[in-house]
């Protein structure tokens, strides 16, 4: 099994940041939860408030599969796609670490 993670990028209306970081907050509580989950971590961008990433490690493809099937990752996704909370809709990139120069700082 090899790892996978993501990287999702979120730029949230402006007025609708406390939505949206209480929205991602229980989906977070679940997500911990996840016996798959290695990483799941949101952070904002220091010069735009309204800018998101989300950084997501998970131990499998099968583990991320399961993980996009829970309830609350249904309802993060549902305040998303309401009307007038994002600006656009979130990209979304897996990656993989190519391990250049310090094998130990080289990767998440």
């Amino acid at each position: 099994m090899a790892e996978v993670i993501g990287v999702v990028d979120i730029v949230v209306a402006a007025g609708r940041e406390q939505a949206f970081t209480e929205a991602f907050e229980a989906c977070a509580r679940g997500t911990h939860a996840e016996q798959g989950c290695l990483t799941y971590a949101l952070h904002v961008d220091n010069a735009n408030p309204l800018h998101f990433v989300l950084i997501e490690r998970w131990r499998s493809q099968e583990d991320l599969d399961a993980h996009m099937t829970q309830p609350y990752v249904a309802d993060l996704f549902g305040f998303a796609g309401g009307e007038g909370n994002l600006t656009a809709a979130p990209s979304l990139a897996f990656v993989s670490a190519l391990g250049l120069g310090d094998p130990a700082k080289a990767s998440l």
